[in-house]
């Protein structure tokens, strides 16, 4: 029998992820953690990555909330771009619904749902995986860059000037707004083509084999290490090397990165030789790295050797009607899986006029939805606006506030008020530094205090842990 496909399902409840598991076993490998800490632990320990997860929102330490749950989503995604994430959750409200989807999440199936039902729906996404998978990427004069906007124009220029550039180049940008499609297109115009692209997840591995990754290893450096193995660095010298998610590299590891970026210089784990790559870095992140900076959390010294030419990802809301060009992009690419069909004037206007918040991962997700609740039909306004997140974040700031929800925060028991005014602390000094690119003389002008004010308590959060 052929290998089944691998399914991590997240929930706390035995009485629904056993039978779950006992029901898809001939169809899947589940894998069952319980709470976010226990997934994270299991993709970093797992060989190979599942291709599928099943998430509750509703998961410890806060059950009543859907936050964790949310969080796990975009951690997934971050972890593997390429992973199906479904929503398995009795906390079906519209918002709830809707900014899964928008952060990622392919479907959305209410408790208690059918069985055969979910069957169906999790292959359905094995279809579509393996459509991704086995498709060829459409090749063109601009490696898969579609848009016709002036962003995009002024992207595509960019790329083009820095393609041959022997300098780092650092790729900053929202989840989903096609960043790693970007730096492989620096490789692709540059005169290294035709030398190896490798591309490195450094949120996918745990710190040591991370750095066994990059660096390679000698036999026996460190368990499970049975013979001496290159790294992407030996194995990319004369290409690109594609540090995907920088900001997630653990600061043991910066300094090493920052090494090589300085002379090329770098050690296998457990030897002494030293050896050279001439590999050209290309990172990426979602993170605001100068933000990372001022927190102690990202080095200033690589930053600053990793920016030296940076590129910044347009959000799909600067680009005006690329949001229809990029409709009809993936209409076609999914084709063969009934996805064609038509926005009526209304709704294309809706259409155009919506911000998608998940940027093209999001457009993309929408169109399948669409395809596959309405193939072949003429779509209103108030069918794509079912697919649509309108005012979510009015809403959690309302749910926050709200006499009910702090009630049922105050009733799990372990509640801190000190903890709760930091978390709101760290949240308005973090966007009023994104507002600003990290200055925080301007920052602190923003938030009605003075630098040095700002300075001392973002010091204090961060010795505080947040």
């Amino acid at each position: 029998m052929a290998d089944l496909p691998s399914l991590l399902l997240v929930d706390d409840d035995p009485l629904i992820t056993e039978p779950l598991a006992f029901i898809l076993k001939d169809s899947f490998s589940a894998t069952i953690v319980e709470t976010c800490e226990e997934a994270r632990r299991f993709l970093h320990k797992s060989p190979i990555l599942p291709n599928l997860a099943l998430i509750d929102l509703g998961l410890p330490p806060t059950p009543h909330s859907p936050k964790e749950g949310f969080n796990l989503v975009s951690e997934l995604l971050t972890f593997n771009p390429a992973m199906k994430i479904l929503i398995l959750s009795g906390q079906d409200t519209r918002e709830n619904v809707n900014h899964a989807l928008t952060l990622g999440a392919v479907d959305f199936i209410p408790k208690p749902c059918d069985t055969e039902l979910l069957k169906a729906r999790l292959k359905h996404q094995l279809m579509i995986l393996d459509a991704e998978r086995l498709k060829p990427q459409i090749e063109h004069k601009e490696c898969g860059q579609i848009g016709e906007s002036i962003v995009m124009e002024n992207l595509r220029a960019q790329v083009q000037q820095f393609a041959d550039s022997p300098f780092s180049i650092l790729i900053e940008g929202e989840s989903g707004s096609g960043k790693e499609l970007i730096a492989k297109c620096l490789h692709t115009k540059s005169q290294r083509k035709n030398a190896p692209c490798l591309i490195v997840n450094c949120a996918a591995f745990t710190s040591e084999l991370l750095e066994a990754q990059l660096f390679g290893h000698a036999k026996g450096a460190f368990t499970g290490a049975n013979m001496a193995r290159s790294g992407f660095f030996e194995e990319a010298s004369q290409g690109s090397l594609i540090l995907d998610e920088i900001g997630e590299m653990p600061l043991q590891l910066q300094s090493k990165l920052l090494r090589v970026l300085e002379n090329g210089e770098y050690y296998r784990l457990g030897e002494t030789k030293v050896r050279q790559s001439n590999a050209r870095i290309i990172a990426s992140t979602n993170r605001d790295l100068k933000v990372e900076v001022a927190q102690g959390q990202f080095r200033n010294d690589l930053y600053h050797r990793l920016s030296v030419l940076t590129i910044k990802a347009p959000r799909l809301n600067e680009r005006g009607k690329d949001r229809l060009l990029l409709l009809e992009f993936f209409q076609n690419f999914y084709a063969e899986m009934g996805t064609l069909f038509k926005l009526d004037e209304v709704a294309t206007a809706t259409w155009l006029e919506y911000d998608f918040p998940g940027n093209i991962r999001e457009l993309r997700n929408i169109v399948i939805r669409l395809g596959a609740k309405y193939p072949n039909q003429l779509i209103s306004k108030e069918q794509l606006e079912e697919e649509l997140e309108i005012n979510f974040d009015k809403k959690i700031v309302e749910d926050n506030y709200s006499e009910e929800t702090i009630i049922q925060q105050l009733d799990l028991g372990n509640f801190s008020l000190d903890n709760t005014i930091l978390d709101w602390e760290r949240r308005y000094i973090n966007a009023a530094l994104k507002m600003t690119q990290g200055n925080l003389s301007q920052a602190a002008r923003i938030l009605g205090m003075n630098r040095t004010t700002l300075y001392s308590r973002m010091q204090r959060l961060s010795k505080s842990g947040f």
